[in-house]
C-alpha cells in the first residue's frame, strides 16, 4: 500500500485528499481544506496556504502526491493568483520530499467518470461511489479525491504495464 496526497490548488480554497492505494485497492484515509484568508494580503495568504499544507503533509505522511494542473482563464490576474497558489503547494510538497505527478483537469475527470468533460458534481459522486467511506466530500475536497483516484490508477496502470515487460 502507498498512501498519496491530492490537491486541487486554489488561492482562497486549496483542497486536499489523501488515499491508500494497492493491487486492486483504494481506501480513503481524509480529506479536507485548507483556506486562506480572504481579506489579507497576498503573501499572507500564501503562507497560509504553505501553512496548511506543511500541517496536512505531517499530519497524514503520504508517499507520493499529485497536484491539478493549472486551467488558464480569460482573465490572466485570476490565472496569475491561482499560479501563485499552486506554485505554494508544489514548494510545499518539494520540501517534504515527496515525488509529485502532475494532472491535467480533463484527465482527473476521466479517470474518474469515464469523461473528461464531467461536471464537479459528477465528479464529486463518483469520489463517493469509489470511496465509500469518504463522508461525502464535494467542492474542493473531492476534486483533490479525484487527482489522487486519478494518481492511484496511473501508478496501477504503469505498474501493470512493467509486468507485462512495456518499456
Amino acid at each position: 500500500m502507498i498512501r498519496i496526497l491530492g490537491l486541487d490548488p486554489g488561492l482562497r480554497r486549496t483542497g486536499w485528499g489523501v488515499v491508500d492505494s494497492g493491487p486492486g485497492v483504494l481506501r480513503f484515509v481524509a480529506c479536507g481544506v485548507v483556506t486562506a484568508p480572504e481579506d489579507a494580503l497576498l503573501p499572507l495568504r500564501l503562507s497560509a496556504l504553505y501553512a496548511g499544507l506543511r500541517e496536512v503533509i505531517g499530519r497524514f505522511l503520504p508517499a507520493e502526491a499529485a497536484i491539478e494542473e493549472t486551467v488558464v482563464n480569460r482573465n490572466a490576474g485570476s490565472s496569475l493568483k491561482l499560479g501563485h497558489a499552486r506554485g505554494v503547494a508544489l514548494l510545499a510538497l518539494a520540501h517534504a520530499g515527496l515525488p509529485v505527478a502532475e494532472y491535467a483537469a480533463k484527465r482527473v475527470k476521466r479517470a474518474v467518470t469515464g469523461t473528461g468533460g464531467a461536471t464537479k458534481e459528477q465528479v464529486a459522486a463518483m469520489v463517493r461511489i469509489l470511496l465509500p467511506n469518504s463522508d461525502t466530500p464535494t467542492g474542493d475536497a473531492a476534486d483533490a479525491l479525484a487527482v489522487a483516484i486519478c494518481h492511484a490508477h496511473e501508478r496501477e496502470t504503469l505498474g501493470r504495464l512493467a509486468l507485462m515487460g512495456a518499456p
